[in-house]
């Protein structure tokens, strides 16, 4: 079997944004920190935008970054060891979320080959099988690695929370990518994204825009098993701008709403959830994965 050792340093890194609030200024601390990056901007759904990145992209493997992440710097110094069973592998490593303090796949840098890319047919592209039409990761040759090597920060603005949120609340109900029944959800969704789906739920009020974070995922979730909306529509982000629209702050966000949400969610879904304040959600953050160590850049979940 034949070993090929890549550092990161000599992939391109493709910086992919879309409306970021704050991709601009993540932008200027990027090219700083990586001075050969490129950037893709304002591409309409993520395989389209996959594919442009790919395009961009002068080595045949490349790093992508999403538009609200900022890498650690040490990632650049790490370097790839290939075999023959991963070479083709697309590799996402996880991410510290700033707004709960999660750290998994979600947001996090990630390593693509432009093959692979080019060949993928997901989101607006899917080929309609449950697996592709709001995820990229069920793909075999796709690998959710263990360390942690970035931060994002999807709460620049209220919209980007809630989205943020929802997208979580919608996928975290999943299994994969296929909406289980009320009966079959505790028996179905994968105990990890259940972890995940009650502390979005649940934490967060200690940074700008938490609370909307919050909203986003406890709507998410309500929609996707308790009402006959159309969950695939969670990959489009028009259809998330309506949403957001009709599910306003100023008609919604309300103690009367959010108590029914609330009561739907751990009644009838049985979510162990609750609203933790500032200083609550600051304690959890503080003690959460406290003991979290990277293993080594090629080590799986």
């Amino acid at each position: 079997m034949s070993i090929e050792k890549i550092d990161v340093a000599d992939l391109d890194v493709i910086f992919l944004t879309y409306d970021e609030p704050k991709k601009e200024e993540f932008w200027a601390t990027i090219q700083n920190m990586v001075p050969w990056a490129k950037r893709v901007d304002g591409v309409l759904g993520s395989d389209a935008a996959h594919k442009a990145a790919a395009d961009a992209s002068d080595t045949a493997r490349f790093i992508l970054i999403d538009g609200d992440n900022i890498p650690d710097p040490a990632f650049f110094n790490q370097q790839l060891v290939l075999d023959d069973n991963t070479r083709d592998c697309v590799f996402r490593w996880r991410a510290r979320n700033t707004i709960n303090g999660l750290q998994y796949g979600n947001g996090g840098l990630s390593s693509w080959t432009k093959d692979f890319v080019r060949n993928m047919r997901t989101h607006e592209a899917s080929d309609g099988s449950a697996e592709t039409l709001v995820e990229f990761c069920f793909h075999p040759q796709y690998w959710a690695m263990a360390d942690c090597f970035s931060t994002t920060y999807p709460n620049g603005s209220p919209f980007q929370a809630w989205r943020a949120g929802f997208r979580e609340g919608v996928k975290m109900c999943l299994d994969r990518g296929a909406r289980p029944s009320l009966a079959e959800f505790n028996s179905r969704v994968v105990s990890r994204n259940y972890d995940n789906l009650c502390i979005w739920q649940t934490v967060g009020q200690d940074v700008d825009n938490g609370a909307m974070a919050i909203y986003g995922a406890r709507l998410g979730t309500y929609l996707t098993m308790l009402t006959d909306w159309d969950y695939t529509e969670v990959q489009d982000f028009a259809k998330l701008k309506e949403l957001w629209d009709k599910y306003s702050i100023d008609q919604y966000y309300n103690d009367e709403f959010l108590y029914e949400l609330d009561q739907a969610l751990t009644k009838r879904l049985g979510l162990p959830i609750t609203w933790l304040n500032s200083e609550q959600s600051l304690f959890f953050k503080h003690h959460y994965r406290s003991n979290f160590k990277n293993q080594g850049i090629m080590v799986r979940e």
